[in-house]
């Protein structure tokens, strides 16, 4: 039986007979029981009876040709694949590239025939509408999918923002380094060839589809980044100190599980732990009014108030106590007037005496914040006290660094000019650094 063969312009580019090793010129055959990869031979080597490994001369076989008419009788089916590949190459409208390209027709008959066969005929044109209809059809119960129309953000290579996104590129949906990032290097040798053996036909087949798992891993896991929002690290981090401490812990906890479930449901979960922590917390708060003896909002107010009162005399109570116990030794008096009960009842009393009235900013948290691992306990204590976040701090440094190896030594105003950040901060920052030897002062 005939079958359609291969469109090739070139005929350098057909394969080669497996008996004379010729290029193959249509019509050719094809055996119908061997393959793959199919054994293709000439006219004069099927002729003659060529038998090659497993495949005998008794073997069924097809005729491999594209000399018939398909849609017209005066164009053959090797003309309409060229007219084709011609318009995909030369772009739909230049019909004159075109019959420059297919040479057996002018550019009228290739215009004329496009229009008829692939743009005008009803036969696809209904086929389309059909499709079309099916897929509105499936479509019409189900819910619309948003898509953004804004443009992906493109983080230059090495910003900040690219090194908290972990290398993510959204316009691409890769990553600049993948998971298994080196899983291609063993295929990189691989070739297969007629003449490999079966074992060895086998071992290759193996590599490959070990390198298939490799990819379905790595899929697997860029799936549950992007569905989950872990991309960007520090953004899903802000995001979870909303929460109180025990949720966050509890957080971290689950984290391990969250691919188990789907992010919605996950995200439920971790909602419904805070809606359950804090309804506790209120029933708590709720029966401690109840055992004390208030049934009145107003009276829960005043209640807190007096709450607030007692612990401080309370706190004033304990530090009278430490200091009179303190009196007749003074040695224990320096420890104590050096110890965080006898400093920080004194701070907050110069502060306002000042008259400022300012409170002073907790120390900042750095748990889970990238580049915590690259400090030490006194550049952990830093940042803590100037709330400044680790990524920023190692940036500060290493611009201080190296300005300060190239000129010799750095002055304050020099630092003040590279860090544009608080002077203030700049000041403890570049007073840390002459006083650790990272820096010298000029």
């Amino acid at each position: 039986m005939d079958r359609l063969a291969p469109f090739v312009s070139d005929p350098f580019d057909q394969p080669p007979c497996r008996g004379c090793s010729s290029y193959l010129m249509e019509p050719y055959i094809k055996c119908a029981d061997c393959g793959p990869p199919p054994l293709l031979i000439c006219l004069q080597c099927f002729t003659r009876g060529f038998e090659y490994k497993k495949h005998q001369s008794d073997h069924s076989y097809e005729i491999m040709t594209s000399d018939f008419p398909i849609l017209d009788p005066n164009w053959r089916a090797q003309e309409e694949m060229a007219l084709l590949e011609a318009v995909m190459d030369c772009g739909f409208g230049n019909w004159q590239d075109v019959a420059n390209q297919m040479r057996t027709k002018s550019k009228e008959d290739c215009e004329k025939h496009y229009m008829k066969h692939f743009v005008n005929n009803p036969l696809f044109s209904s086929t389309l509408l059909s499709l079309k209809q099916s897929e509105e059809s499936k479509d019409l119960d189900t819910a619309i999918t948003f898509r953004p129309s804004d443009e992906p953000p493109r983080p230059a290579f090495d910003s900040a923002l690219s090194r908290d996104m972990a290398g993510y590129m959204p316009a691409r949906a890769d990553f600049v380094e993948e998971f298994d990032n080196y899983a291609e290097w063993d295929l990189r040798d691989i070739d297969f060839v007629e003449d490999d053996s079966d074992i060895l036909h086998a071992l290759k087949l193996a590599v490959v589809d070990i390198y298939h798992s490799r990819l379905k891993e790595r899929q697997r896991r860029k799936k549950i980044l992007r569905d989950h929002g872990l991309i960007n690290l520090r953004k899903f981090q802000i995001l979870e100190r909303r929460y109180p401490k025990e949720v966050q812990d509890l957080c971290e906890a689950m984290r391990h599980f969250a691919r188990l479930v789907g992010p919605t449901e996950h995200d439920k979960f971790i909602e419904s732990q805070t809606l359950d922590f804090e309804l506790r917390k209120e029933i708590k708060r709720l029966q401690e009014y109840r055992l004390a003896g208030v049934f009145t909002f107003r009276g829960a107010r005043v209640y807190d108030c007096l709450k607030v009162h007692r612990e401080e005399e309370r706190l004033k109570r304990c530090m009278l106590t430490d200091l009179l116990q303190c009196l007749q030794d003074s040695t224990a008096c320096q420890q104590w007037l050096h110890s965080d009960s006898g400093i920080n009842p004194v701070t907050p009393i110069l502060s306002s005496a000042d008259g400022a009235g300012r409170r002073n900013a907790p120390p900042l948290n750095l748990t889970g914040l990238p580049g915590t691992e690259k400090l030490n306990d006194k550049e952990k204590e830093l940042c803590q006290m100037v709330r400044l976040v680790p990524g920023a701090y190692l940036e500060y440094k290493s611009a201080l660094m190296n300005e300060s190896s190239r000129l010799g030594g750095l002055k304050l105003a020099q630092a003040r000019t590279l860090i544009k950040i608080d002077v203030n901060k700049t000041r403890k920052i570049y007073d840390f650094l002459i006083r650790e030897g990272y820096i010298t002062k000029a």
